[in-house]
């Protein structure tokens, strides 16, 4: 069995690694909300 100090750094590990995917998905989130994005690739090819 594993000891109580490996199983704690592996889960701050895994929460360090959770909270930055969510970090970034947010981040993303926010930037389609504010128009910095768009999902269709065709209106920036259509302006040029």
């Amino acid at each position: 069995m594993a000891d109580r100090g490996a199983l704690k750094l592996v889960g701050f590990i895994f929460a360090t690694a959770t909270l930055a995917v969510m970090l970034v998905a947010g981040m993303v989130v926010k930037g389609y909300a504010d128009g910095g994005y768009t999902l269709e690739a065709s209106s920036v090819d259509a302006s040029r």
